[in-house]
């Protein structure tokens, strides 16, 4: 497709708010806060904008210039550079489409969620009745009615990765709207999501700053903040914070999915990409952080009244065993009393000590969640305890809506870009190509929504991306640093900039990121093989908790294809034009015959 005909961003700040509405989602939401709290604290702090320095913002650097200078999507940018690297950019086409599979479920999860907020009782505050309505459920008291919701009502989910049944009616209708309004986003391309990116880029920061202020305000909420700036510095000494901080970096900015490049492509050619990409690292960095503040604020909450409560079912618990008066134990002298009793009644104490419960507020703090289950059970345990409960539970799902589909926008850019500069695909309107990769998306997306489409899910999020992303950019900054050449790339970008890359830009391309990125490789293959045989969590309904359970033989096959489809895109690719060269070169030899 000639570069004349190709549509550009209205403005500088669409593109920005393009990379921040895709860069700024869920991970931010709910991975960060939980590496914070498993890795020290504030201390998590120091690693993370070390390897934002090192990795981070150049490698995001490099794929806004290449995008920019070549004016296409991954695959034609790749390949311009070199045909034989063409399948760098396949290869992020397909992990891409992995992506889109299953992250609009988790955005139909939060429509079903945000539908079920407009209830005088949120649906998650309290254990249905069994079928003689005699009393709760039995599967729902073993759980928490949070938990019950999530595993039986929302996903249905069945007993393990082998047990299939049927779609559930309700996700199947989420997963139905979510990409009608995905497709209506994208529908014109670059013009319509240009639009779309004012809203689904500012409006969840107004939902976390409502969010901060409400959260100061929860008793209990300065327990789980200072919890967070609490540095624990011995954690410093651990190699595996700084892999973590390292691979938050990496996949927080959405770095080889192909994304920034078919974003980049939209530019006008003397953009000043450098700045923008500074820009939104840092924005993306920050919010990571704000959103954490929010987030141990809630934790700082339900922590509290967790603990609050163990206090009062152990003061019940003392003053009906020794039938002391009702106002004799106070919640704060609690422990007091555990140890006078313990010396005076020793005997009589000794009958309910299997039923005291060891309450203590550090390990309520030390309890650490993430993906799903800090979303849609620890949040919505959090948000059923507030006053106006409704109201706090429709802003929370709305902004995770928000953040979901700003990287929807995204995710689908980086599949149709690449595929409307094939001149086969060209003159197909942008409303036809992009209504088709979404029904395409939806029909294989409504797996997710069976009775072990859970299951499918863990998988495509554990297996279907991190191995490729980092073979991918591995691939990238080698390709531009030693074939293409650092030199000729510094020439690119004073073309479109008028300067050159200083030396920070130019030793992080040809030596620090490339080391980093093969060190997090090798970690990821060995941690991969030390392992063992992949396991899941299975929702055990008679004990009403997770279980972890091994994949089976089909299960492993497929995580060892989901592992193998999108790397083997670049030797095939090379290997293709390879032979097709070859053959051309035979066609123009004349027979010596």
């Amino acid at each position: 497709m000639g570069k004349e005909a190709r549509p550009n961003w209205d403005n500088p700040v669409q593109f920005v708010l393009a990379c921040v509405s895709y860069a700024v989602g869920l991970g931010n939401v709910w991975r960060f806060p939980y590496l914070c709290q498993m890795h020290g604290g504030g201390g998590f702090l120091i690693p993370y904008l070390i390897m934002l320095v090192l990795e981070g913002i150049p490698l995001f650097y490099l794929e806004l210039a290449i995008g920019q200078k070549m004016s296409l999507g991954s695959i034609g940018a790749w390949t311009a550079i070199s045909p034989y690297l063409g399948g760098i950019g396949l290869a992020s086409v397909v992990t891409s489409l992995y992506l889109c599979l299953y992250y609009n479920i988790i955005n139909a999860w939060s429509f079903w969620y945000l539908f079920h907020s407009f209830q005088s009782v949120l649906p998650w505050a309290e254990c249905p009745l069994n079928s003689n309505r005699t009393g709760p459920i039995e599967e729902c008291e073993k759980a928490t009615p949070t938990q019950y919701f999530f595993y039986r009502e929302t996903l249905n989910i069945s007993s393990s990765f082998e047990e299939n049944g049927g779609i559930h009616t309700g996700q199947a209708m989420c997963l139905l709207l979510t990409w009608g309004i995905t497709y209506l986003f994208i529908v014109r391309g670059v013009k319509s999501t240009g639009k779309v990116v004012y809203f689904t880029a500012i409006f969840p920061y107004v939902v976390l700053f409502i969010y901060l202020i409400r959260g100061f305000t929860l008793h209990g909420a300065f327990n789980g903040v200072a919890y967070m700036f609490t540095p624990k510095m011995e954690q410093l000494a651990n190699p595996t914070t700084w892999i973590n901080a390292a691979t938050q970096i990496f996949f927080s900015l959405g770095l080889g999915f192909g994304t920034l490049i078919a974003f980049a492509s939209y530019n006008h050619y003397n953009n000043n990409f450098e700045r923008q990409a500074i820009v939104v690292s840092i924005i993306n960095c920050g919010t990571s952080i704000f959103a954490s503040i929010v987030t141990f604020s809630i934790y700082g909450f339900k922590a509290t009244v967790n603990y609050e409560n163990c206090l009062e079912r152990t003061r019940l618990l003392l003053l009906n065993t020794f039938n002391l008066a009702e106002d004799s134990i106070a919640m704060d002298n609690v422990f007091e009393w555990i140890e006078k009793l313990n010396t005076t009644y020793p005997e009589q104490f000794a009958e309910i000590g299997n039923k005291l419960e060891g309450c203590d507020l550090e390990s309520e703090l030390d309890t650490a969640v993430e993906g799903t289950g800090l979303a849609f059970i620890v949040y919505s345990e959090a948000i059923k305890n507030m006053p106006v409960s409704q109201l706090w539970s429709v802003l929370y799902f709305f902004m995770l809506l928000l953040l979901g589909m700003g990287s929807m926008l995204g995710n689908i850019t980086a599949i149709t870009t690449p595929l409307r500069d094939f001149k086969v695909l060209s003159h197909i309107s942008d409303e036809l190509l992009n209504g088709l990769v979404c029904i395409f998306c939806l029909l294989l997306g409504l797996g997710f929504t069976t009775t072990s489409g859970n299951y499918w899910f863990t998988m495509f999020n554990d297996y279907g991306a991190n191995f490729s992303l980092l073979f991918v950019v591995l691939l990238e900054v080698i390709t531009v640093s030693y074939i293409y050449g650092i030199k000729r790339f510094e020439k690119d970008i004073e073309d479109m900039l008028g300067n050159r890359p200083n030396w920070y830009w130019k030793i992080m391309w040809g030596g620090v990121s490339p080391l980093l990125l093969i060190t997090l490789f090798i970690v990821y293959i060995v941690n991969y093989i030390q392992g063992g045989t992949p396991t899941y969590q299975a929702w055990d309904r008679e004990l009403g908790k997770s279980v972890v359970m091994e994949y089976p033989v089909s299960g492993q096959l497929f995580i060892g294809l989901l592992l193998v489809s999108s790397v083997s895109c670049v030797p095939l690719t090379a290997l293709y034009v390879y032979c097709k060269k070859r053959k051309q070169r035979a066609e123009r030899t004349p027979s010596t015959e």
